[in-house]
């Protein structure tokens, strides 16, 4: 195997903490992946027959998946299968030396292999638990199925993507499971923080799909408690603030953001349009709200004729917020994107380098950095048995049963 270049020589954020993952697909792994991103050591279990499904979804390259490149990069790949007693002892060893546990099963799962929250704890006082579910582990929706769709639904995204009166849209990527991830890793930094200066206790972080997307909401919900408000879809639009949309121009589309007041003065200077510019109606938000349909139908003229580049090269010089829509090949040319590590040409244990997605956050005196490649199915799971004082006959019998793979 080839180990991927690491960033830095610094001391990793993480380093020490003991994980295991129990998840797959997307929410659990991206929440493991963000841990071991900064030094966690991560041990995934997979089911021994085809792994994490992830492995196969979308774009493949010499039999895996290029995603599954990034999510699974600087983890531990244990194939170990937990409907039997065997695979579930391991996995109970696993947990009783790891500092966090992260799994996305439905909820009961675990308790029904006798490997719920009170049977861990019990085995490891100190451990923290990250739980990713549809629903919660809790309330009347808990036992029904949940996926990140489901979670944008009912947390009130869907309802917004899209042009008015017209089908919701996702917005390209598994946003739900992402956000659950990521508030996951929240839950579990607070939890260690907690375990350490409380008497080194572990808890339960309970993380549902919809609340996850729900608490991004902003003030949907105040809005609708206040005056009835329902926020509708407005396509491309921010609605009640002004003036910040995509508009069309000879060769694509461009977004300006003019909404602050003296940003929308310098805006409408650019453009040509002093009579908006100086017009003391429009001096603030709600008097621009107020028109704008006459500021987008103004802005929309002027862009129409202009290219891209032209645009952007006049809002740069007025300093208005403004930028491309970008696609994966503006993403890989840009310099911006380098100059910040945000893509890394990551070697994978196919034989081929692939550029990914750099490390978010920018820690300045412990940086993430990639340790090692995403692993084959499996690649560790003689190495980590051993650790745990299995023999080499032990792991030769458990393998010809097909616990291990």
């Amino acid at each position: 195997m080839t180990a991927a270049t690491p960033l830095s020589v610094a001391p990793d954020a993480l380093a020490g903490l003991r994980v295991v993952e129990m998840g797959q697909l997307i929410a659990g792994p991206f929440a493991a992946k963000t841990l071991a991103d900064f030094g966690a050591e991560v041990v995934k279990i997979e089911p021994p027959k085809g792994g994490d499904p992830l492995r196969n979804w979308r774009l493949i390259k010499e039999g895996t998946s290029v995603w599954w490149q990034v999510q699974s990069r600087n983890k531990k790949s244990v194939a170990l299968d937990l409907r039997t007693d065997e695979g579930r002892d391991i996995a109970r060893r696993l947990v009783a030396e790891a500092d966090v546990l992260v799994e996305n099963f439905r909820p009961g799962t675990l308790e029904a292999w006798g490997m719920g929250w009170d049977e861990l704890s019990a085995l490891n006082p100190k451990l923290v638990m990250l739980r990713i579910s549809g629903y919660g582990q809790t309330g009347p929706y808990r036992d029904k199925p949940g996926f990140g769709l489901i979670g944008e639904a009912m947390g009130g995204l869907r309802h917004l993507t899209g042009e008015p009166g017209r089908v919701p849209v996702r917005c390209g990527i598994s946003i739900g499971d992402t956000l659950a991830a990521l508030h996951g890793v929240i839950g579990v930094l607070l939890a260690l923080h907690h375990r350490q200066a409380n008497g080194g206790k572990g808890q339960v972080i309970d993380v549902a799909l919809h609340e996850a997307v729900f608490n991004v909401m902003e003030s949907l919900l105040p809005e609708y408690s206040a005056f009835g408000a329902v926020r509708e879809p407005a396509g491309s639009a921010l609605p009640g603030i002004a003036p910040s949309n995509a508009y069309r121009c000879a060769d694509g589309w461009v977004l300006v953001a003019g909404n602050g007041d003296s940003i929308f003065k310098r805006l409408m200077t650019a453009i040509g349009r002093a009579d908006l510019a100086d017009d003391p109606a429009l001096g603030s938000n709600t008097g621009r709200v107020a028109r704008v349909d006459e500021i987008d139908g103004a802005i929309g003229d002027w862009c129409a004729p202009r290219t891209v580049a032209g645009v952007l090269e006049v809002l740069a010089a007025a300093e208005v917020p403004a930028g491309k829509v970008y696609t994966a090949k503006d993403i890989a040319e840009d310099p911006h994107y380098r100059a910040r590590g945000m893509i890394l040409r990551q070697p994978t244990r196919d034989g081929y380098e692939v550029e990914v997605p750099g490390i978010v956050p920018k820690l300045l005196g412990t940086p993430g950095r990639v340790r090692s490649s995403a692993p084959g199915l499996g690649d560790d799971t003689d190495a980590v048995l051993a650790g745990l004082g299995i023999t080499p006959a032990q792991i030769a019998a458990m393998r010809e049963r097909g616990v291990i793979a």
